[in-house]
């Protein structure tokens, strides 16, 4: 695990001051570099980026990105210029040069990333060297106890979160402290663990350099530092490789197989307060016999409403590559890396896993006596942020188990305003092969519905009940009311359940 000594936050007001004044902000970047160069940043290519802040001269901004994002020396009068510097040095922020790079020079002992908060915050990552997305050495660490900043997973995350103002908010594996970030906007009080002190250390710089409140911080695994405490919010973007061995602390849990996660879902229905969310990124094992929503759903807890959803599959060989790759493995010695290939594929044989599930778990405690839970692969583009639709998608949920046949045959429904409905058909054909409803926000759902579905949709503006719609269009069809109400609302409740169609409240409800 690294060693290396962290700076300590007693001048990052000043610091941040500073940042802010010189334009070191997301938008900043953007401004400075261009499109095409920052684009390449977050693929850890930095050759542009070295050339734009070369083209810009030494300016205070050009300065602080050659020093914290791509980790080059600068000369000391330079840096000067854009920040406290003896501040900074004092604190642990910077370190001097060395005969080797030149003495007058100051290089970053840290890697600060711009990140711009939902409501268009100033904020910054801190972590360490080369472990920003965007920094200079992107992820490809192989040090054991490495602190990264801001990935596609942390982002996933903070944008599925559920954002209501709540009492408290608890971030288990913490890392460099983005959920945590996040969770300050709108929590009263949140608690930071982790097992690694070293990634506490760099969350209590996140949130001071940001200029967030302050965050407990306890160390330790899961929830095993907070005891018996309950929580509003719980969020966790875990260790969640599947691995042979826990080597590396910020992606390997050091559990067999998916243990991890399945160990943290099972765990966090006790530690929510009623009513409140857990949210979670994970892997899962596909394993040979056994369908994976059976597995999923073993992993929910009792009082728990669940919503899971599958956003991709790696077959074995891609999984093993993708994070051979992540640590730089396949930068060393051919046999090395070979023989790491061949223990990966090893555990995965012995636990019969054919491929590996990734996808965003969310717990909701309802103490319902029949829980909902839905268990669902969704591999498409959706749009960010989602945390309004995951509560639209429990609050669907609450509606349905309150509501059966009879009573959404008496309810009255509206069409989402940005759904559209399409015909698909062989040109020049007298009538469609089916009509598909899709939304344009939120999931981004799409689904095939009959003629009588999609005329049933069309029509539903929330001056008749779903009863007397469906009468009207048995009529134009020529079809018997009774059976149709009887086979619709099997219907209705999927549209309902699938974002398409809103309930409308009656009047005192």
């Amino acid at each position: 695990m690294s060693t290396t000594s962290l700076p300590t936050p007693d001048h990052a007001a000043e610091l941040r001051g500073a940042m802010l004044a010189a334009g070191f902000t997301a938008d900043g970047l953007l401004d400075l570099l261009g499109a095409p160069a920052y684009a390449a940043l977050a693929r850890s290519e930095t050759v542009p980026a070295l050339r734009a802040t070369r083209d810009g001269g030494d300016g205070p901004l050009a300065t602080l990105v050659r020093l914290f994002l791509l980790q080059r020396p600068v000369p000391y009068v330079h840096a000067a210029a854009a920040m406290p510097v003896e501040a900074a040095l004092a604190d642990g922020w910077l370190r001097r040069g060395d005969a080797a790079d030149g003495e007058d020079t100051v290089h970053a002992t840290v890697d600060v990333r711009p990140y711009g908060g939902p409501d268009g915050e100033d904020w910054f990552i801190v972590s360490d060297l080369g472990c920003a997305v965007g920094g200079a050495g992107g992820i490809g660490s192989r040090e054991e106890g490495v602190v990264l900043g801001v990935g596609g997973a942390s982002t996933t995350l903070a944008g599925i979160t559920v954002r209501t103002p709540v009492g408290s908010a608890l971030d288990v594996g913490t890392g460099s402290g983005i959920q945590a970030l996040h969770a300050t906007r709108h929590a009263t009080r949140v608690t930071a663990t982790d097992v690694n002190p070293r990634a506490l250390g760099f969350t209590r710089l996140t949130l001071a350099l940001s200029g967030a409140p302050e965050a407990e911080l306890l160390t330790g695994s899961l929830f095993e530092p907070v005891g018996e405490a309950t929580y509003d919010l719980i969020v966790s973007n875990p260790p969640f490789v599947i691995s042979p061995g826990a080597r590396l602390t910020y992606r390997d849990g050091g559990m067999g197989g998916d243990d991890l996660c399945r160990t943290l879902v099972q765990e966090a229905g006790a530690r929510l307060n009623p009513g409140g969310y857990a949210q979670f990124l994970g892997n899962w094992q596909h394993v040979e016999g056994e369908d994976w929503h059976d597995r999923l759903r073993s992993w929910v807890p009792r009082g728990c409403d669940a919503w899971i959803v599958q956003r991709d599959v790696q077959d074995i060989t891609q999984y093993v590559e993708l994070w051979l790759r992540d640590a730089g493995d396949h930068r060393t010695d051919p046999a090395e890396y070979a023989r790491r290939y061949e223990d990966w594929l090893d555990e995965f044989e012995a636990r019969k896993t054919k491929s590996v599930g990734f996808g965003w778990i969310t717990l909701r405690r309802s103490d319902a006596a029949e829980p909902s839970i839905v268990i669902e692969e969704w591999p498409h583009t959706v749009e960010q942020p989602l945390g309004e639709a995951v509560l639209a998608h429990f609050a669907r949920q609450d509606y349905l188990r309150e509501h059966d046949d009879a009573a959404l045959l008496e309810a009255r429904f509206t069409l989402v305003e940005e759904v559209v409905q399409e015909q698909v058909g062989s040109p020049g054909a007298e009538d469609p092969e089916h009509v598909v409803l899709r939304q344009n926000r939120g999931m981004r759902r799409a689904t095939k519905v009959d003629t009588v579905g999609a005329g049933f949709a069309g029509v539903c503006d929330g001056s008749l009940s779903a009863g007397r719609i469906l009468d009207a269009i048995a009529q134009l069809m020529q079809e018997d009311p009774v059976v149709l109400r009887d086979r619709t609302p099997e219907a209705i409740r999927l549209l309902v359940e699938q974002g398409f169609l809103e309930p409308v409240a009656r009047p005192g409800q």
